[in-house]
């Protein structure tokens, strides 16, 4: 895109080279490694931290996005307290189904208390859901479908990130998992659309790992509040059982804001 028709590109983007990790080793790094630095992410609603990270396996400082739990803003329809272990039960039920791409997150001590790290995304400053949904509108069906198993109530435009090699990551997981909250999301063109099959085979293959003497549901047990690994089974099962996206409402179905 020639430059005088790029948008403006926000300035306080946080842009840091992310070096290669070793396969296999992300969660445990991202657990383990020792935080030698840390500063206050800019767009972050609650306290976010971009975390610098060192570890001799990596030669070299890589870093993570951490969400103290003290650092949570208490809000009306979510257990105080609880965001950053749903960012974590997030990323756990998505390496089951095999998507959307989230990026490994553990739960840790850091500078500020327990809570969340993320790994770092290097991504395009300029790309989000709204700039990528022409072309690449097929991409975010999964994470669509993802939004709905686990209720998402804050799917922003800026939450659909795209690395240097066009792999698509969907971000800032809290606000999920609650049955009383509202399904909010910018992505409205699925409503009313059939969910692929492709989808829909792996919610029933993860259904029967959602019980609790498995271990994936006795993770999501500790990580989520009494009675919600019980609706998202029941979710589950709903969609699977009628595959089709909800239609929503234009007046209470959006985030704020949108991007």
């Amino acid at each position: 895109m020639p430059e005088e028709e790029r948008p403006p590109q926000r300035r306080d983007k946080v842009r840091l080279r992310q070096p290669a990790l070793p396969d296999g080793d992300v969660l445990t790094l991202l657990a383990t490694a020792p935080i030698t630095g840390f500063g206050l992410h800019p767009l972050g609603s609650n306290h976010v931290f971009v975390v610098k990270l060192e570890s001799e396996a990596v030669g070299e400082p890589f870093y993570g996005i951490y969400k103290p739990q003290a650092g949570e803003r208490p809000l009306r329809d979510f257990p105080r307290g609880t965001l950053y272990r749903r960012e974590c039960a997030a990323y756990e039920l998505s390496v089951a189904l095999g998507w959307p791409s989230i990026p490994p997150t553990v739960v840790r001590e850091g500078p500020h208390g327990v809570g969340s790290v993320q790994l770092f995304i290097d991504a395009d400053p300029y790309a989000n859901f709204f700039t990528m949904r022409e072309k690449e509108l097929s991409t975010f069906e999964a994470v669509a479908a993802f939004d709905l198993l686990a209720n998402n109530a804050d799917r922003k435009a800026g939450a659909c990130l795209k690395d240097p090699a066009g792999r698509v990551w969907a971000i800032d997981q809290g606000l999920t998992f609650n049955p009383y909250a509202l399904q909010r999301t910018v992505m409205w063109e699925f409503c009313g659309e059939p969910i692929a099959k492709r989808l829909i085979a792996d919610m029933e293959r993860v259904r029967p790992q959602l019980d609790r003497k498995s271990r994936l549901g006795c993770r999501l047990a500790e990580l989520l509040v009494e009675g919600e690994l019980e609706a998202l089974c029941e979710r589950a099962e709903r969609i699977t059982a009628k595959p089709i996206f909800p239609l929503l409402d234009p007046n209470y179905n959006v985030p704020w804001p949108l991007v």
